[in-house]
């Protein structure tokens, strides 16, 4: 009888091991799959090693499988802007390095297409290592290329017709890739004719694609007449998301009392605003803004963007804190729940130039730049206000 007790003694103990073990098991997995708590998302430490998972895998897989695209394309381009802004945070230099050796690889080149604003979207990560290590080598070619720039009459058509991509910003990505260029450049080597001539053909490209009734950007002249399925104008996230991004990038490098400031300021309120009313409520921006349910998934690349932008308003005193503060927070769970256990970036739509479907497995380079570009700001935005992470 005193055996049989023990043994349904030793059982009983055996299955509340097993069940603590796999119970431990299913934690640990749900651990590794979901999202903490909001206020965790919203912690300095948390910020960071999401940020170092998501760089990592990033340059692991360059080195590890080569380049997807050429080192100097404008995807990567977009994804080094990210890279650098992490490398800015103390004690992660490592990064800045990985994007030195990148410049020296190209011999601080830019593009072939000489004109065309992708193929110098390079320039401003050129121009921000240059301000870190005051080696003229790594800005000199895009000097170069940039007076010629200054010197172009620039008085085309925007028209969508006769390669005019190769010569004139005319589509929204483009106001990521070239006046941001431009910009950096001018606060780098303190000429101020890189600027002025950024804000000039800033206001050419918006004169042509942006709709001041919607306060957003057609992607380029074929898409002033197009509409998405529920008849609304098609209004691509990503290309808004270019465009903010663009913007705040270019008044990063503006002085207060530049003459174009307030016109740019107002130009960027009335973006944010109607981005705020158009996010979803898990907190992202699917791939068209005005159809929402045309493609019902979120899109981390545009997302990213415009949680950057938004963020980067905050950090500057631009936008009301009650007010965005949590469209940022929301936006920022979107982004961070999009991150597999390996650091992978998931739902990035692939290159195109309109709304497109996006899985959880699709990932860019340049939705990669977007998240690292964001946690940047938010780590900045916690660090300046360390109760807003905790409600």
């Amino acid at each position: 009888m005193m055996s049989l007790v023990k043994s349904k003694h030793f059982c009983f103990q055996l299955i509340v091991l097993l069940f603590f073990i796999v119970g431990t098991d299913a934690y640990a997995t749900d651990k590794a799959h979901k999202q903490p708590r909001q206020d965790t998302l919203l912690q300095k430490g948390y910020i960071l090693n999401i940020m170092h998972k998501v760089a990592d895998w990033q340059l692991n897989e360059w080195n590890t499988n080569g380049f997807k695209h050429p080192k100097v394309d404008w995807t990567n381009a977009a994804c080094y802007t990210g890279i650098y802004a992490l490398g800015s945070i103390k004690n992660n230099e490592k990064y800045l390095a990985a994007l030195v050796n990148i410049g020296n690889n190209l011999n601080w080149n830019t593009g072939r297409n000489r004109f065309m604003a992708d193929d110098y979207c390079i320039g401003q990560t050129y121009s921000l290592l240059y301000t870190t290590y005051k080696d003229k080598k790594m800005i000199t070619p895009f000097t170069l290329l940039a007076d010629s720039i200054v010197s172009k009459p620039h008085d085309e058509s925007l028209e969508w017709k006769n390669n005019i991509a190769s010569r004139e910003w005319a589509w929204c990505d483009a106001l990521f890739m070239g006046p941001t260029a431009l910009s950096y450049l001018s606060t780098a080597t303190g000429n101020p004719e890189y600027l002025n001539t950024a804000t000039k053909l800033w206001w050419k490209t918006t004169d042509y694609l942006y709709d001041p009734s919607e306060h957003l950007y057609f992607r380029d002249g074929s898409y002033l007449d197009k509409k998405e399925k529920n008849g609304k104008k098609v209004f691509w996230a990503r290309g808004n998301g270019w465009v903010l991004a663009g913007l705040v990038r270019v008044m990063e490098n503006m002085p207060a009392n530049h003459p174009e400031r307030k016109k740019f300021e107002q130009l960027y309120r009335d973006m944010v605003a109607k981005i705020a009313s158009l996010q979803q409520p898990d907190g992202s921006w699917h791939a068209s803004l005005l159809d929402p349910e045309s493609y019902p998934v979120k899109e981390t690349s545009g997302t990213g963007f415009y949680c950057y932008a938004l963020l980067w308003g905050l950090n500057h005193g631009m936008l009301d804190n009650k007010t965005y503060w949590p469209v940022v927070k929301k936006a920022w769970v979107a982004l961070a729940s999009a991150v597999h256990p390996d650091g992978m970036l998931g739902y990035v739509q692939r290159i195109g130039a309109s709304p497109d479907a996006v899985t959880e497995n699709s990932t860019e380079v340049y939705g990669v730049g977007a998240f690292l570009l964001t946690g940047e700001q938010l780590y900045q935005y916690i660090t300046a206000h360390p109760a807003a992470g905790k409600n």
